[in-house]
């Protein structure tokens, strides 16, 4: 059954790479969305406690991405829960949280340490843990090396099955609007488990370019990222999470998708097909 009412969904990271994405669908099917961020159509900054009245206030439904990803003093256990908090309070009664497909830890911070709050909000929950995502190679960090010819990544020949922002969107929006999913965890995955090497040679198949994939090691990785300007801590932290990549962590299938939605998850040479039409990695 699809949800009725008319109270706004909050989509906190409203302008990233899946953020954007829900709230496209939600207003595609008629529902009002708010787009969150530090500089979005709805300011919300995890930082600053005096930004999330405002964004809550009437929402009906909330999907939260936190700062796990991100290299920040963060402490999930005490802005989540206070969140949650507040987003009680203010009447909400859904949240669609976003994770990540691994119980280790990177760049010294667990990426799953929201979890256990959310569970514990008292709101109806579903949570996503994805793996990497297809538009890391087209919108985040492999994209320059994508377009430079030459992608260096200490990820060896492990295996990952790249799951398209498009279905963790569609997953977030049926979870958002749909009954059936609350309490429920979707690790969400795409069709095969693939190497870095086969996704460079799919994207140079669909560009008509030659790309080359080399495997570096962890250090050298890191050392190529500070040396653009990149973080210290930032570096270790991809470099962390791309080391799980290289040690076959994720290499295993889900099937979250299909529970889901319904239907089998988009493969990595249909988005990189659709990323080639879409204008991407246009020299």
């Amino acid at each position: 059954m699809v949800m009725t009412t008319n109270k706004p969904i909050l989509v906190l990271g409203g302008t990233g790479k899946t953020g954007k994405r829900v709230v496209a669908r939600l207003r595609d099917r008629g529902f009002t969305a708010r787009a969150a961020s530090r500089n979005g159509e709805t300011t919300f900054d995890w930082h600053d406690e005096g930004t999330w009245g405002a964004a809550l206030d009437g929402a009906g439904a909330v999907y939260m991405v936190d700062l796990v990803d991100e290299p920040v003093e963060w402490d999930p256990a005490v802005s989540v829960r206070s969140f949650c908090e507040q987003a009680v309070a203010a009447g909400v009664e859904r949240l669609t949280l976003l994770q990540a497909r691994t119980d280790e830890e990177a760049g010294g911070k667990s990426l799953t340490g929201s979890e256990d709050i959310v569970r514990a909000s008292g709101l109806q929950w579903t949570i996503l843990r994805p793996t990497w995502f297809t538009q890391n190679f087209d919108e985040g960090v492999l994209l320059d090396g994508i377009m430079a010819g030459h992608l260096r990544v200490p990820a060896g020949d492990g295996l990952e099955p790249f799951v398209d922002c498009a279905d963790v969107a569609d997953v977030a929006v049926a979870s958002l609007t749909r009954d059936g999913h609350a309490g429920r965890l979707y690790e969400l995955t795409g069709p095969e488990a693939i190497t870095f090497g086969q996704a460079v040679a799919e994207i140079a198949r669909a560009t008509g370019r030659e790309i080359r994939y080399e495997a570096v090691t962890h250090e050298q990785y890191v050392d190529d990222l500070v040396a653009v300007g990149t973080p210290g801590e930032y570096a270790e932290l991809l470099a962390d999470l791309i080391g799980q990549i290289r040690k076959g962590k994720n290499a295993h299938l889900s099937d979250g998708v299909q529970r889901a939605l319904g239907r089998e998850p988009i493969s990595f040479a249909e988005y990189a097909e659709n990323a080639v039409a879409e204008g991407a990695w246009r020299v």
